[in-house]
């Protein structure tokens, strides 16, 4: 006998049955939704792949747990949220614009967008700093009828971010993964990376200075107040991230704290975490931990890098993205100094010498899905001309 539930009538004497129903998700709809999954996560999905390819090699034991690097983990977890908690309140965007609507022409307001992302990408990581500032680019550019700037502003927007963040521990998620774990003092840290972040920063303001001074003024505006109080608590949450960097705040104390406030604060900024991110590292981790324990693998990479750690180090994040490069030279080479400005540098060039590009190349997409084929052109001869330029730069200082 089949169950049923009554609800009632606008007229109280009459009652229908409703049979009861339940839905399940068909094999095929399970597979849609894996599907859209990896091709939304098309790094973390390849990562994935090559991982349990490498775990036929290298059979899970203990000594897996050795992989992770927990500091790093919960350093760019905690600046992650933070950063997610401070976009909530729109503190960047009154900084940003205020800033833009002061430059008066084209070529001004893409030198304010492109080194707002470059110094951003010191402070939040060149990923979040993207994510921040491409939709004030392309806020500014539409509002102002100059969509046509677009790619180029995206894409040293892009090379501002990935070369912006060099010169600090924290500032690409590559530098935070060696700093931790080769143990470097930072004032060695930025010594090393000073030339390259000098030699970037005269690069990227040539290049917009190419830029016509077209006059421009915006036709659209939003307004923002500013909340002063949550300002207050977000910044001595994001100093609390930054002395988790330093090491001078335990990293576990420091992570628990940060998400109690946060859950306290803005339970959203925990929620919009890029975990995909954080599982990315996880299993880049795993990757690299096997591959260092594969006899063959062991042996190439021992021959090679001491060779010229700078230049294979270039080569291999136009292969496997910058920040897994670093992760599995490091098990290769003590050369800190040369792999440290490789990975950082090899982070332009290809769309998947970094997930910074990957982010650019979405946004961009997203707004202009006819011109991706000019953009590609654009970005990679661009790209490739810093790489050539940086790269020839630190073999004369080295």
């Amino acid at each position: 006998m089949k169950e049923h539930t009554y609800i009632e009538q606008k007229d109280p004497s009459v009652v229908m049955p409703i049979q009861q129903t339940k839905t399940f998700l068909s094999p095929w709809h399970l597979l849609n939704i894996l599907y859209q999954f990896a091709k939304s996560q098309a790094v973390l999905t390849i990562a994935t792949i090559a991982m349990v390819i490498t775990c036929i090699f290298v059979p899970v034991d203990g000594e897996y747990l050795g992989y992770f690097n927990m500091r790093t983990l919960a350093t760019l977890y905690c600046t992650l949220a933070v950063v997610s908690a401070f976009s909530h309140i729109h503190v960047f965007e009154i900084i940003s614009k205020n800033i833009v609507l002061k430059l008066h022409n084209l070529r001004n307001a893409t030198l304010g967008l492109v080194f707002i992302t470059f110094v951003g990408s010191m402070l939040l990581a060149n990923d979040m700093a993207l994510l921040t500032f491409l939709p004030l680019g392309f806020f500014v550019l539409n509002s102002t009828d100059h969509k046509e700037a677009m790619a180029f502003t995206f894409i040293m927007q892009n090379i501002a971010a990935n070369l912006g963040g060099m010169v600090t521990p924290f500032g690409n998620p590559q530098n935070l993964y060696l700093y931790s774990y080769f143990h470097i003092d930072t004032m060695e840290f930025i010594t090393i990376m000073l030339p390259s972040f000098l030699a970037a920063t005269v690069l990227i303001v040539v290049c917009c200075l190419f830029v016509k001074p077209t006059p421009l003024s915006l036709k659209k505006d939003e307004h923002y107040a500013l909340d002063k109080q949550r300002t207050t608590l977000y910044s001595i949450l994001f100093i609390a991230s930054i002395l988790i960097v330093f090491r001078v705040f335990p990293f576990t104390w420091g992570t628990l704290l940060i998400t109690l406030a946060l859950l306290y604060l803005d339970k959203d900024a925990i929620k919009e975490v890029n975990y995909p991110l954080l599982a990315t590292f996880c299993v880049f981790f795993v990757f690299s931990g096997n591959m260092a324990r594969i006899p063959a693998v062991r042996e190439f990479f021992e021959f090679l890098l001491p060779k010229n750690t700078l230049l294979f180090g270039i080569l291999s994040c136009q292969f496997i993205s910058n920040v897994p490069s670093a992760v599995l030279l490091s098990h290769f080479t003590s050369d800190y100094a040369s792999l440290l400005p490789a990975v950082n540098i090899g982070g332009c060039g290809t769309l998947i010498a970094s997930l910074a590009s990957l982010i650019t190349f979405t946004e961009f997409k997203k707004h202009n899905p006819e011109k991706v084929k000019g953009y590609i052109v654009k970005f990679s001869a661009i790209n490739f001309g810093f790489v050539i330029v940086l790269y020839l730069l630190q073999l004369l200082i080295q």
